[in-house]
């Protein structure tokens, strides 16, 4: 093999070793952030058999709560998306925006809070 072939095959491997050491990247988030959504649905309370709950931090302002159980109607699901903002908290349901009040963005802060903790803990603790 020449110079130029051997060349190629090494930029060829440093390429699918980075490509490699992406998706590892992606996957590992993806488990951190599912795990996490996990974690946070326990802060309600248990869920019903048949159900699923998740309570997750999407993004640094972004806080999504998304349920589905099983119901006498069928499968059934619901998501709500908080967008915290300097000023107010925006809940949205089904791309309806509407401002919190203030007893339910008391009951966010508690939850986060709970969710931070919970987090540090069971997740994040080896690193500390």
């Amino acid at each position: 093999m020449n110079n130029g072939n051997l060349l190629m095959v090494k930029k060829l491997l440093n390429i699918i070793i980075a490509r490699r050491k992406a998706e590892r990247r992606a996957m590992l988030y993806s488990d951190l952030i599912r795990h996490e959504a996990k974690i946070g649905g326990e802060l309600f309370g248990p869920v019903h058999a048949g159900g699923h709950r998740e309570f997750f931090c999407l993004d640094e302002r972004t806080w999504v709560w998304h349920e589905e159980w099983t119901g006498s109607t069928g499968r059934h699901s619901k998501t709500v998306r908080y967008d915290v903002r300097p000023d107010t908290i925006l809940k949205s349901q089904q791309g309806h925006y509407q401002e919190v009040s203030k007893e339910e963005a008391d009951n966010l802060v508690e939850a986060v809070k709970l969710y931070q903790q919970r987090v540090r803990a069971e997740l994040y603790s080896f690193a500390a």
